[in-house]
């Protein structure tokens, strides 16, 4: 296609030589010797060329876009895929409005150059090439005259080329920082309004907004410099031109009509050299957007090297030998954690918000990669796995459920896209989900809106179970599941739960304690390590922190009652 494309280009720049070409001779032998009878013949040759210029840069302009189309798709595809793969400490740091961002707008940016500056840089090239020949050939003398200004087009062209780049960046970050804040502010619309925070908002926006026009301004306040400066070089040119080849024609060394064609060559000259100038305009936006996108496409992906599959069938023995485990600050979150879970087995994590609890789960998927020790699934190190093969045999229901923005049928089956009709059902009856499925206008066809917004959270918890039960993993991992439900909810969650639970070897993080006591290892954890373990009624007889936990929590029951009791009366 980009050959197809080049080609057309320069056809139709053959064809609009012609006319130039042709102008001394109907000017001079036409025109100025009266043959009429031939002035049609030549006018209708005039036509035919301008049908097929235009023809050509028709048929160029559709390949173009074609061509065009298909690098966007790609390279959208690219970065996009790239970015499912790269580790979750990159999305740690970033928002996801510049993420956004770089694959919408600046991937845009870079295919432009790719594109269309490949296409018209070349084209335009080679018109110089061509036109300054031809100039050459036709009188040596006023060709030299026009490319006295050659000097002043390059040495504005590096002035603005080596100032140009802090801009453009300036002003694609300032694009991503305002695209950052609209969509936290799209996202959090309700705590805003809860805390009637419109104004301050307002406020923000204005700022970043304000930032972007800085940015854009200082773009085009030196393209305003730039263009009408080339601009003027190119006049100032085509004025010395028709100084020197007037006085040539005064003289009689050239005709009028030869002065007319090499004025319309000469225009045939500055209208590539303009073209360059604008290319070189969207080179420098292209490179600072270029910097962003390719920032995803160089990055390492997931363990890139690791190709070894998990054996299956899995049953579920998980063992923690000596992990550490570190962020890029060196701040040490887990130290020398040791644990030990059989098939089948429930194992609880209490501690401390900052205990290191989430932290210690989420290595056993590989969210984030050991800073030092092992961790074994029947045996078998998954750091030496593949990424795919060890998060297929782990299901994950967390806190806060996510939903996407599709249906409800959409989101169960995104645990496993190919289940029957009968399977989802089933699923869902086990995670005490179906009954309020059916009693929505479109049941399992319901758009549960963005995140999940038109559902309860109990609602959005109860699809999040069903989703862990029709992936049928036999590893479990739940995070602070009923943390954030009613008391009638949570029943119907931890019966789902149970379900769930059954027959899978299942990490808990649990708030209440009341919905651990039948765990088969209980761990306390405080400042990254475990500081108690065992079984409920063994912890209680250490009197340790796990006995003071349970104790603050009955109390604080105890004294609930006491004070509706003490309402009531």
């Amino acid at each position: 296609m980009a050959a197809g494309t080049i080609l057309c280009a320069v056809l139709s720049l053959a064809f609009t030589f012609i006319y130039p070409g042709l102008t001394p001779y109907i000017i001079d032998e036409i025109i100025g010797n009266q043959r009429t009878a031939a002035l049609p013949w030549v006018i209708l040759v005039l036509v035919a060329t301008f049908f097929l210029r235009e023809a050509f840069n028709s048929l160029r302009i559709m390949i173009n876009n074609h061509f065009e189309q298909n690098v966007i798709y790609d390279m959208r595809i690219a970065v996009y895929n790239r970015l499912q793969r790269l580790p979750v400490r990159y999305f740690d740091r970033r928002a996801s409005g510049d993420l956004m961002t770089r694959i919408i707008e600046d991937v845009n940016a870079v295919e432009r150059v790719l594109i269309d500056g490949t296409e018209q840089g070349t084209v335009a090239l080679l018109s110089v090439v061509g036109v300054v020949t031809i100039l050459l050939v036709k009188n040596t003398t006023l060709a030299l005259v026009s490319l006295v200004t050659f000097p002043l087009l390059i040495c504005g062209a590096l002035a603005y080329t080596l100032t140009a780049h802090r801009r453009y960046r300036r002003q694609r970050e300032s694009a991503s920082a305002m695209n950052s804040l609209l969509m936290d502010n799209l996202q959090g619309v309700r705590q805003i309004k809860a805390f009637n925070r419109q104004h301050h908002e307002d406020r923000r926006f204005a700022d970043r907004a304000d930032d972007l026009r800085h940015g854009t301004l200082g773009v085009m306040k030196a393209w305003a410099l730039y263009s009408p400066s080339m601009a003027f070089a190119n006049s100032l040119g085509t004025g010395l031109v028709l100084w020197v080849g007037g006085k040539q024609v005064i003289e009689g060394a050239m005709t009028v009509g030869e002065l007319m064609g090499f004025i319309f060559f000469l225009t045939l000259l500055y209208e590539p050299i303009s073209r360059l100038h604008g290319l070189n305009q969207m080179m420098q936006g292209a490179r600072a957007a270029g910097e962003r996108v390719f920032d995803i496409l160089d990055r390492e992906v997931e363990r890139p090297t690791q190709t070894r599959q998990l054996e299956l069938p899995v049953r579920g023995h998980v063992e923690y030998r000596g992990v550490q485990f570190n962020y890029q600050d060196d701040r040490q979150i887990l130290r020398d954690i040791r644990l030990e879970a059989q098939p089948g087995e429930m194992i609880a994590l209490v501690g401390p918000t900052g205990a290191g609890k989430s932290t210690l789960l989420n290595l056993l998927p590989a969210y984030y990669e050991l800073s030092d020790g092992q961790i074994l699934i029947d045996g078998q190190d998954i750091s030496r796995l593949s990424l795919d093969s060890l998060r297929s045999v782990i299901s994950v229901v967390s806190q806060e459920s996510f939903l996407f923005n599709g249906s409800i049928r959409e989101n169960i089956l995104y645990g496993r896209l190919d289940a029957l009709e009968t399977v989802l059902i089933a699923a869902a009856r086990a995670a005490n989900c179906h009954d309020f499925i059916t009693r929505l206008s479109d049941g399992y066809d319901s758009h549960v809106g963005e995140r999940g917004v038109r559902l309860s959270v109990g609602e959005k918890q109860r699809i999040s179970i069903a989703r862990a039960l029709l992936k049928d993993c036999p590893v479990l991992i739940l995070d602070e599941a009923t943390a954030s439900v009613d008391t009638a909810t949570e029943k119907l969650i931890q019966e789902a739960l149970e379900r769930l639970m059954t027959g899978r070897t299942t990490f808990v993080i649990a708030h209440r304690l009341s919905t651990i006591r039948a765990a088969d290892q209980i761990l306390v954890m405080n400042q990254g390590r475990i500081i108690e373990r065992g079984t409920h009624a063994s912890l209680l007889e250490q009197e340790g922190i796990y006995a003071q936990l349970t104790r603050i929590q009955n109390t604080t029951f105890i004294e609930e009652r006491f004070d509706k009791l003490q309402l009531q009366r």
